[in-house]
């Protein structure tokens, strides 16, 4: 059993993510979804980003810091796609991680990593919004940095593609990503790693 905080997507916290968290506790895992918004989630990327800038970067970082203040220090820190950059952007402040779980986007930087790390991205292939050879840089730092990395690839997938309610839902795909989160919050070595830049 694990101790998690799921960070929502630029959306907002959309039934998506709580059906996340729910399948998670279904495991065993203990998860919370803070709401870093505050408002209802938007129905489009657009009025996401939109809505992110109105309330801003701090903001948002200063809800997240708060949401895991009372939080294990070995909580694992798990996002999806702008959440993603919100749980690596928690790393510096909480070392003893048990791990890094990025859906839909990078995030983390390689100086709030220690040694050991376990760290899980699952991208589509190629992401929107993390193209190829910025996720090769971004491994090829944290795994400099002593991060035990891996990164999941999935060809032709849209960014959101473990959304049932957005156009690029792939079931396939969500479920190989849900499998090998299963896997690695269970404290094994997920199959089929990519391997190309080791």
């Amino acid at each position: 059993m694990r101790h998690i905080v799921l960070f929502h997507s630029v959306y907002g916290l959309r039934p998506a993510v709580l059906a996340a968290a729910d399948r998670l506790r279904a495991a065993g895992h203990r998860v919370v979804t803070p709401d870093l918004y505050g408002v209802p989630a938007v129905a489009s990327i657009e009025e996401g980003f939109a809505l992110f800038g109105r309330i801003g970067t701090e903001t948002v970082l200063a809800r997240a810091r708060a949401a895991v203040a009372d939080l294990p220090a070995d909580t694992v820190l798990a996002g999806l796609s702008m959440g993603a950059g919100v749980a690596g952007a928690l790393l510096a402040d909480r070392p003893a991680s048990a791990g890094l779980l990025l859906l839909h986007g990078t995030g983390g930087a390689p100086e709030a990593v220690r040694a050991g790390l376990p760290v899980h991205l699952h991208i589509a292939d190629p992401d929107a919004y993390d193209p190829p050879a910025e996720v090769d840089a971004w491994r090829r730092a944290m795994d400099a940095a002593g991060a035990e990395t891996e990164v999941y690839r999935y060809p032709g997938a849209a960014h959101f593609f473990t959304d049932p309610d957005l156009p690029g839902y792939s079931p396939v795909d969500a479920d190989h990503l849900w499998d090998r989160v299963h896997t690695f919050l269970g404290g094994t070595r997920s199959p089929q790693p990519d391997t190309r830049l080791r």
